[in-house]
């Protein structure tokens, strides 16, 4: 866990500094979680692919949902990670470095292409058996 303090902007309104942390758990070794909001309150969750948020520290990635941008040369200690649903979009920026520390650990306990080694097979097919599937 890599707690941060994050900066969001939705469309129209001014940045609004927010508590966030990132989250790393072997058992799932190709996904990252963006945990938006005090934990004390109900945080928003997103998760999304690590090598997404590795690619993003290097130019823009990923489509869809959740696009990651590089340091900007207006704000060059932060990266942007635009976070799309149907209820809207906003933008987060976050300091780059931080997020850089945060992957290097996750890259220690799980090295890039290693990842198929963590995943536990039994559990992920019962889980989704018992949610149907």
């Amino acid at each position: 866990m890599c707690p941060v303090t994050v900066q969001v902007t939705a469309p129209v309104q001014p940045p609004v500094p927010l508590p966030a942390e990132l989250h790393y758990d072997m058992t799932d070794p190709y996904a990252v979680r963006l945990s938006l909001g005090a934990p004390a309150a109900k945080p928003v969750n997103w998760v999304f692919a690590r090598d997404l948020l590795a690619e993003g520290l290097r130019g823009p990635a990923g489509m869809g949902n959740v696009l990651v941008f590089p340091r900007h040369r207006c704000r060059p200690h932060f990266m942007r990670i635009v976070l799309r649903s149907t209820a809207g979009a906003a933008l987060v920026e976050i300091p780059a470095s931080e997020v850089a520390t945060f992957l290097r650990q996750t890259f220690l306990l799980v090295p890039s292409g290693s990842e198929s080694l963590h995943v536990d097979i039994d559990r992920t097919v019962a889980e989704l058996t018992r949610r149907g599937g």
